[in-house]
């Protein structure tokens, strides 16, 4: 069965949260294919977040009672409003009350949850690690056995240490990081040339299998998903598009146990 075409609809459904599985699937399948699409609707969604942070604290407050529905009607006594700024005070409190809680509930699919949380927390974690020329982490990659004992008490899953001198990248070592989902497992790779990249790993409470999906924040990029409820998250500063296949050599160790 063909693919119906990914239209501007389905990529606004799709930061919005409104498409059903099978349709949202396919959309991440198109992007991963269209970087230059996946980085414009990453912006939507991260515009729709800083939003989302900026109002929350308004739209949590009671609604004054000046716009109480009630004291509204009776401000059409004689003397009072006219009819006309009622309606359109009216409006504005059922617009702020209701369906605007409502779009400020939905502007990014859960903020805060799944592979969304996930991408920002390994690019957070990018931008605290990655510029430490002393202690990027806590333990080095000769240690790697007491790093994921500890990984694996801490987050109840073993994980898996990906290989990615394949591709020319050695690890260096990696340390547990505290996220608001859990723990997680931080992992470092370097060039020997000063570019580095940062794999996170944790239990997902949210989007425990989730297609492969690009990400963006400010000069770091990366690719996130989630596979039998476990996140991996790759950030650098590389293009989208030079990160993928080391991302899909990840996706491909971590499935397999490689």
């Amino acid at each position: 069965m063909s693919v119906k075409p990914i239209t501007e609809d389905d990529l606004h459904g799709f930061v919005d949260g409104a498409l059903d599985e099978a349709r949202e699937a396919e959309v991440c399948a198109y992007l991963e294919t269209h970087p230059d699409i996946a980085a414009r609707i990453d912006s939507y969604g991260r515009q729709r977040l800083d939003l989302r942070t900026a109002l929350s604290a308004i739209a949590e407050e009671p609604i004054p009672s000046r716009l109480n529905l009630s004291h509204l009607l009776e401000s059409r006594k004689p003397g009072r409003l006219p009819l006309w700024r009622m309606a359109a005070a009216a409006v504005v409190l059922l617009v702020a009350g209701g369906s605007g809680g409502w779009m400020l509930h939905g502007m990014y699919r859960h903020p805060g949850e799944g592979i969304v949380a996930l991408a920002d927390e390994a690019a957070d974690s990018f931008a605290t690690y990655a510029p430490d020329r002393i202690r990027p982490v806590e333990l080095r990659a000769d240690n790697m056995a007491e790093l994921v004992d500890w990984a694996t008490e801490r987050m109840g899953r073993k994980p898996v240490v990906p290989d990615l001198s394949g591709s020319g990248y050695r690890l260096m070592g990696g340390r547990m990081i505290s996220t608001s989902h859990g723990a997680g497992l931080m992992l470092m790779y370097d060039d020997d040339r000063g570019t580095r990249l940062v794999v996170l790993t944790r239990p997902m409470l949210a989007d425990q299998n989730k297609p492969m999906a690009p990400h963006a924040e400010g000069n770091v990029e990366g690719w996130s998903w989630a596979s039998g409820g476990m996140g991996y998250s790759l950030v650098g500063t590389l293009p989208a598009d030079i990160l993928h296949p080391l991302a899909d050599d990840i996706r491909h160790q971590t499935e397999t146990g490689a």
